[in-house]
Order: C-alpha cells, then structure tokens, then sequence
C-alpha cells in the first residue's frame, strides 16, 4: 500500500533561530519525515494586544508578545525553505492572514497550510483560492458545515483535510479516526491526520488503517525545549520510531492492517483510537469552538455611533479571556454599520452592539 506524506511539524518551534531551524530540518529528514512545516507568524493578524495569557503545552503565555518575539522577515523562511531543499524535504508553511499568505506565496511555493482555528476565516480562504494554491487544511475544532464552507471556497481539487484535535495534548481514544473514510467520500479530497497525542504510534497507524493520505506530528529536539508545543512534540527517536512503524505497516495488505495494530496494541485501545466515524467536536476541545477560532474584534476602542470599518475591526482568535464576536461570514455585511455601545478594544463585537447601517 502507499505510504502516507509524513510532516513535521516544526512550527515556530525553532524559537527564531535559524541555526536551531536548520538543526530541526535536518534531523526531521534523518528521523524519516518527508515534509517539514513552519508558521509564520504575524501577531497582529491572530490576536488583539489585550488577549493576555494563553494555557499552552509550556504553560501560561502572554501569547500576543510571544508571537510578535517569533516574527521574522520572509528571509528567514526562504532559508528554511531552502534547507529543506537541501536535506530532500518538501517545505510547508502556516499562513495565518492575507498578509501572511502574501508573503509565503513570495516563496514560490504550491501549496500552504491552513490551522485549525483559520478553518473559519474566510477572507484567507478566498486569497488561497484566488491564488490557486493547494491547501492542507487542519479541521480541529469543527463541525461538518465548518469543513464543508472551507472546501467549497478553497476548490476540492485544491484540497487536503487533516482530521485533527485541537487539545494539547490530545487524548487518543478521542480520535475517531474511521472519520477519515467518512469524510474522503462526502468531500472527494485527500485526507490525513494531525495527530497531538503522545503516543508515536497508535493514532498514526490507525490513521494509515483508516487510508491516511498524510501524518502530521510535531517534532522538537528536545521536549524540555522552549518551543511552544515542545511538550508534546517526537523528539528525533520517537519520530524515527513512528516513520519506521509506518514503513513496516505499509509492507502489509491494507485489509491486514486492523488486525496487526489490535496484536500490537490490544484490540481495545485500537477501537476506541478508531471511534465510531461521526463527525462532532472532541470533549477535549469543545470548550474551546468560537474561541480558538476566528469571530469579529475590535481593535481599538469603539464609541456608540461609530461605523465599523477594515481600520476599527477585524477577524481574530477570541482566546479565553476575550468575548466572541460575530462570526466571519458576516464581516463584509456590518461594514459600516453603527455601534450602539461603546465596545473595548481587543472585545468581540456582538449583533447586540449594532445599531444601524449607514
């Protein structure tokens, strides 16, 4: 059978050090990977100033000034690109924004990579799809209608799901991995997985019995390290172990492969990994829909009468300690519409804010 594209995601785990980039690269490529994925990182075009302390793998983090310490000029990312080059990796990056996007398509690449919570923002969605740029999306957090607005924008033969959840790290009998079927034949595109659990081996073999197309798990050198996700990251053995579990795996008929993970695994654990195929949101991460990802802010402070406009407001992550606002599909509809209450700024600005249009 086909082995699955296995991505590492390197993220802005290499804290803006190129050497320590380049460290990572290389041994994401010795450790088996065929991919390597980096962010890049605008702050202002994920949160407001005013978000405050974020609950990480690392802990607590004052999220809006770490990412603005991760910001570094496309240079930095071409240098990336071009070590993967070097060490036969294919280079992925996260676009967070239009701006984002802008730049990463300054690379010359084909394809980008959509997080989970910018599975919403449909103004990004609409600049990959003018581009015509292949998009591997990540679908945690989400419901069915969320996977199927993002698809329609983006084109299904410009498309590739990963099913993922969006907790840190994931429980694997959370998984539902027979999702992956479901949702290859009510999409008709390329389906993978984004797995956040510990384990190196249980999700991505589930996965590839389920017809995995693409692994993706996060990869550090060190899981004491100061990347945001190092916690919960492979480090180079463990990632070693699950690209060579894979390569094992694919030597054997697929209709072979439940069978062997049940010996390997007990057929319990791998039944409860393989879930029941029914798309809805995880225990673990439903607390966190309409927040992790993209609703209506303000980013400064907004008086009654103010008309909303691409200066005032803007479509960002709520986080915890910010309210939601209107969600996305609704921007360019209250363009110029009036504020009824004064609204702080970094809030969700909510349809009870409204006054008028005009």
């Amino acid at each position: 059978m086909n082995k699955p594209e296995i991505i590492a995601e390197i993220g802005s785990g290499h804290s803006g050090d190129l050497t320590h980039a380049r460290e990572l690269i290389a041994a994401a490529a010795e450790s088996g990977a065929d991919c390597a994925k980096f962010q890049l990182i605008v702050a202002d075009e994920i949160i407001h100033p005013r978000t405050g302390n974020v609950r990480l793998p690392t802990g607590a983090v004052p999220l809006y000034e770490r990412f603005r310490a991760l910001e570094r000029p496309i240079s930095f990312y071409a240098e990336c690109a071009a070590e993967c080059e070097k060490r036969g990796l294919r280079f992925l990056c996260t676009a967070f924004g239009v701006d984002g996007l802008a730049r990463v398509a300054s690379l010359g690449v084909a394809r980008v990579k959509v997080a989970s919570p910018e599975l919403n923002h449909l103004p990004l969605l609409r600049a990959i799809a003018e581009r015509e740029l292949h998009a591997v999306v990540s679908t945690g957090v989400s419901r069915l209608g969320d996977i199927e607005r993002a698809v329609d924008l983006l084109g299904p033969a410009r498309t590739t799901i990963l099913h993922c959840i969006t907790a840190y790290p994931a429980p694997e009998h959370e998984y539902n991995l027979q999702i992956i079927p479901r949702l290859k034949a009510l999409f008709g595109v390329a389906i993978g997985v984004s797995d956040h659990s510990l384990d190196a081996r249980i999700v991505p073999g589930c996965a590839l019995a389920c017809g995995a197309a693409a692994i993706e798990k996060h990869f550090t050198l060190n899981r004491n390290g100061t990347g945001l996700d190092d916690p919960i990251a492979l480090g180079p053995d463990e990632f070693r172990t699950m690209t060579q579990f894979l390569e094992t795996l694919c030597t054997h008929p697929h209709e072979e492969l439940e069978h062997l993970l049940a010996g390997e695994f007990g057929r319990q654990r791998v039944q409860a990994a393989l879930g029941d195929g029914v798309k809805r949101l995880a225990p673990s991460e439903r607390q966190n829909y309409g927040r992790s990802n993209r609703s209506l802010h303000a980013l400064v402070e907004l008086s009654v009468g103010d008309p909303l406009n691409r200066e005032n407001c803007a479509l960002l992550r709520s986080e915890h300690n910010l309210r939601p606002g209107i969600a996305p599909e609704h921007f360019d509809s209250v363009l110029g519409a009036r504020v009824s209450a004064a609204v702080p700024p970094g809030e969700g600005i909510r349809w009870d804010d409204l006054l008028q249009r005009g």
